[in-house]
Order: C-alpha cells, then structure tokens, then sequence
C-alpha cells in the first residue's frame, strides 16, 4: 500500500498541492455545512420542516404541500432532512463514500432549490439573506458538490483511501 504522501504526490502530478488544498477544503467545509444544519435540527425538538414546505412557489409547489398536509409523510421528509444531511455532512468531512455523499447532498440542494428558486415575482415568507436572481447559494453549493463528485479527494485523503485504495 502507498504511503500517504505518495498517494498526494501522485495525485498533486496532476493538479497543483494549490488545486488540491483548494479541493479538500471546499469537501470539509461543505461537509461542515451540512452536518452542522443537521444536528441543529436534530437537537431542537420544536423543527419541522412544514413551514418551508408550505411556503414553496412554482411548478412543484403543489408537490411540497402535499407532503406538508399528510401528518405521517411530513414525518418521514423531517427524518429523511436531517438524517440525509448528517450523514452527507460526515460522508464530505471523513471522506467516506465521497461521491455518494455528494451526490445525496445535490439530490437534497436540488429539492431545496426547487421548493424556494430565486426567480422573479417569487416571494417567500421566510426571510432570505439577500436578493438572488436565478443563482442562489443553494445552486452553487449544489455545483460544489457536483465539482466534488468529479475529483476523488476522498480516495487521497479520507476513508474511501482505505475503502478503495487509490485509483490516480
């Protein structure tokens, strides 16, 4: 088995020690994102995810109503939410199925996005941070993640090393 900094070296040849900095700190930190927004979750007894849900506008807001309105589906969307978004969040952190983790990190960002999208003449009750038009920070944390699919950090530094071996 390849050392560890014979496992970067190979796979700095490729991308710069720059790039991969770069990399694994937007892996750990969006991690942090989610794990984070998942245990707040998880620790406040009163959370429900029925107000975002019924505050949805556009094509698919009928759809997230839907799910608020039946008391035993909102249940499973709220352990579904933080669950997804603890493990994703531990998945990006530790490097552990990282492109599974990724990939179940957009499959979220993509539903979060199409319950609230930033378009004209959309207005929610929730309160937003600023004034987006089309991309929103939902989109490009969502992109992130799609970057993040795309090179194995997680293979170089992280359990999937272990898992999988190395593969650059």
């Amino acid at each position: 088995m390849l050392s560890l900094l014979t496992c970067i070296s190979l796979f700095i040849m490729k991308y710069s020690k720059w790039q991969f900095t770069a990399l694994l700190l937007l892996r750990v930190l969006i991690g942090w994102h989610f794990l984070y927004e998942g245990l707040v979750k998880l620790v406040n007894p009163d959370w429900s995810s029925i107000g975002y849900l019924l505050d949805s506008k556009w094509i698919l807001a009928g759809f997230f109503h839907s799910l608020a309105a039946n008391p035993a589906v909102l249940n499973v969307v709220d352990f579904l939410n933080v669950w997804g978004l603890i493990i994703v969040g531990l998945g990006l952190i530790l490097g552990v199925f990282t492109r599974i983790s990724a990939i179940g990190g957009m499959v979220l960002l993509g539903f979060y996005f199409l319950s609230h999208p930033p378009f004209l003449n959309l207005e929610y009750v929730l309160p937003s941070e600023g004034s987006y038009l089309i991309v929103n920070k939902t989109l490009l944390e969502l992109i992130s993640l799609w970057v993040l699919c795309l090179f194995p950090t997680g293979r170089i530094i992280g359990i999937d090393r272990i898992i999988f071996g190395v593969t650059e």
